[in-house]
């Protein structure tokens, strides 16, 4: 039972959230702190800098790839049952997925090596959960149309793919300038698992047939398994009434995040290097790594072969005992030969590993741009810190998940207005949309940074037919190079 709550939860999870994790606002924009996170090996024009606890770092996705609300719920004139047949169960394949990613920091340190100033240390914990739901195509259709007139039609138990998981995650992270032309970075990753649950790589099928005995015969070869973990104690305070959930969730939800959840290990790399004078490429791969689940832990598991025609009543014979559960022993037959089976077997998951990508060029003078400024509240900034007044380049993003990688390309330009505020705007386009258009703004008051992104800004004036939309923020104090 608990096993169905969780395929409908995630499900309808699914319905409202996720995106690719891809933040390609944030990415390379170096003024930042938080860009460490996705390049360890990005530029650090800072001194030290301290993110603001729960503030510094906040960023939240949502999509859908296929279809929008409105395309389901707009007052257009057409029928809902039609709509959604034709959008929705007909319109969806194997491979559009629903879903929703978030993260949190809880906070962000970083400071660099007084006797070794070529480098660059920051750490801190920051708090991430995801939700991949892949759309089940075969089996929304059986449960839509039924088996009757779907005779030798194949529905494969594969279509049913759906990942989610909360994690918090410790990391410590070491950039280093090795000369003009190279910056190479690399992060160490605690990761203490919240809960997991993951149902991917199914087997099997469905299939009606005409029958030899009864007008239908059914056949089922099934493979499929469902990996949770934390998901049972979870169930247990939000489902007893007995329990305080008030107090009982936080106190959950705090002692799985401060290590007493699954533990993992996991890895981050990256570089800059300058091609020349005014360019330069960037890459990273972010969460080389995977997490050990070893307690908390219940599987799920439906495997067999059955073949059956219903209820098969032998005349004049079965007249004569009649008091037999005919439907009960039809049950259990099924049951033996496709049994449905739990364990706390152990197992791994592998961390959702993200490739980055970018070429840049810069231009534009930003020594000439900021030569007659006499604001006492900006920072003191080298020009070779800072090198651009304006810039344009491209941006790769990747990232692994059940159905092979998803991946997404963007174009953005960048520019500076003085020493204290810039602006980077891009244009992406992926699986959810081709149209995202985005901006992001980076304000330096003082020591006092904010910095807010926002994604898709074309779909806002009619937010129920968006495919996708995100929210980035944080506050930093920074002390910047030559302060």
């Amino acid at each position: 039972m608990r096993c169905v709550r969780l395929i409908f939860l995630s499900v309808l999870l699914g319905m409202y959230a996720s995106h690719a994790q891809n933040k390609q606002l944030l990415y390379d924009f170096y003024e930042i702190p938080q860009s460490l996170m996705l390049n360890p090996g990005v530029k650090t024009p800072y001194k030290w800098h301290v993110g603001l606890p729960l503030l510094s770092g906040t960023s939240i996705q949502a999509g859908s790839s296929g279809i929008s609300v409105n395309d389901i719920f707009a007052n257009d004139g057409i029928d809902f049952t039609t709509k959604f047949r034709e959008r929705v169960i007909n319109g969806l394949t194997k491979r559009d997925v629903f879903g929703g990613s978030g993260q949190i920091e809880v906070f962000s340190v970083g400071f660099r090596n007084a006797n070794r100033p070529s480098d660059y240390y920051s750490f801190g914990v920051y708090g991430e959960g995801f939700i991949a739901q892949y759309w089940p195509r075969d089996l929304a259709i059986l449960a839509f149309e039924g088996n009757a007139n779907n005779l030798n039609r194949r529905f494969d138990l594969n279509h049913f793919s759906t990942q989610g998981e909360a994690v918090n995650v410790f990391h410590f992270g070491i950039n280093r300038k090795l000369n003009k032309k190279w910056i190479v970075g690399a992060r160490a990753k605690l990761y203490s698992s919240v809960f997991e649950f993951k149902s991917v790589n199914n087997d099997g099928y469905f299939v009606t047939t005409q029958g030899e005995n009864n007008i239908l015969r059914n056949t089922i070869v099934a493979d499929v398994t469902m990996h949770t973990s934390g998901v049972e104690s979870l169930f247990d305070i939000l489902l007893d009434d007995d329990v305080a959930q008030s107090i009982e969730l936080p106190k959950w939800l705090l002692g799985r995040s401060l290590l007493g959840g699954n533990l993992g290990l996991g890895l981050d790399f990256g570089f800059t290097y300058n091609v020349g004078k005014n360019s330069y490429i960037t890459a990273s791969i972010i969460d080389v790594g995977f997490i050990y689940h070893t307690n908390d832990v219940k599987n799920y598991r439906l495997s067999g072969a059955a073949t059956n025609e219903g209820i098969e009543i032998v005349l004049p014979d079965d007249l004569n005992d009649l008091n037999t559960d005919i439907w009960q022993d039809l049950v259990d037959d099924i049951e033996r030969q496709v049994p449905f089976t739990t364990d706390d077997n152990s197992f791994f998951s592998l961390r959702p590993t993200k490739l980055n990508a970018s070429f840049r060029y810069n231009f534009g003078s930003y020594r000439a741009l900021g030569k007659d400024c006499d604001c006492t509240t900006r920072p003191s900034v080298k020009s070779e810190d800072f090198d651009y007044k304006n810039a344009v380049g491209g941006h790769l993003f990747m990232i692994h998940r059940p159905r092979g990688p998803q991946a997404a390309v963007t174009a953005f330009y960048q520019t500076r207005f003085g020493r204290s505020l810039a602006l980077k705007t891009t244009y992406t386009a992926d699986k959810y949309s081709f149209t995202n258009v985005g901006l992001g703004l980076n304000l330096q008051t003082g020591p006092v940074n904010f910095y807010i992104m926002a994604d898709n800004l074309l779909s806002y004036q009619n937010i129920p037919a968006s495919n996708y939309a995100s929210l980035q923020f944080g506050f930093n104090i920074i002390s910047w190079n030559d302060n």
